[in-house]
């Protein structure tokens, strides 16, 4: 069986048009949900797959939060991106496992939508805490997992984890 490679090239900027009546603007109605988003710097996963939901979502009354411990984020990338730069907050450079407290103290303040944290690899019992946290404060929580290109069997070395253009 062959699978073929099609790219889209014109898919990052498409989002399925949203009127403000059809988003859920209660936490109340989201139950939470804490999901690991792996990623590869060479596919536009980013992109096509999470990019349309943040969209979304950030029509909400409620804030984004992103943890990136080491980059800062490109307010042209996120204009351009569609994503509402009036309700985004970053918080970078803090130690990695701060970055775990944070995003559990974030996702229980249900001042967020979704909260996107950069972490380190977690255990159950930190998993558990968030999705808690997840829980009571009604947001999507995505642990961002960037994939280790380095030991890839093809050879190719890449040192950008998301694309270059979302940071300074």
């Amino acid at each position: 069986m062959r699978t073929q490679h099609r790219t889209n090239h014109h898919f990052s900027q498409l989002a399925l048009p949203v009127t403000p009546s059809q988003v859920n603007t209660s936490a109340s109605l989201n139950n939470g949900l804490i999901t690991e988003f792996v990623y590869s710097a060479s596919q536009p996963a980013f992109a096509q797959l999470l990019l349309p939901l943040l969209q979304h979502l950030g029509m909400q009354s409620r804030w984004l939060l992103w943890l990136t411990p080491q980059q800062k984020l490109s307010r042209h990338w996120l204009t351009q991106s569609g994503l509402p730069v009036d309700k985004m907050v970053q918080v970078n450079q803090i130690t990695a496992m701060s970055t775990v407290d944070a995003m559990e103290k974030a996702l229980q303040t249900g001042n967020y939508s979704v909260v996107l944290g950069w972490l380190p690899d977690l255990n159950d019992a930190e998993r558990e805490r968030l999705q808690i946290a997840a829980r009571q404060g009604g947001a999507y929580g995505f642990i961002m997992k960037p994939t280790n290109e380095q030991n890839s069997p093809c050879g190719h070395h890449s040192t950008v984890k998301i694309h270059s253009s979302v940071y300074h």
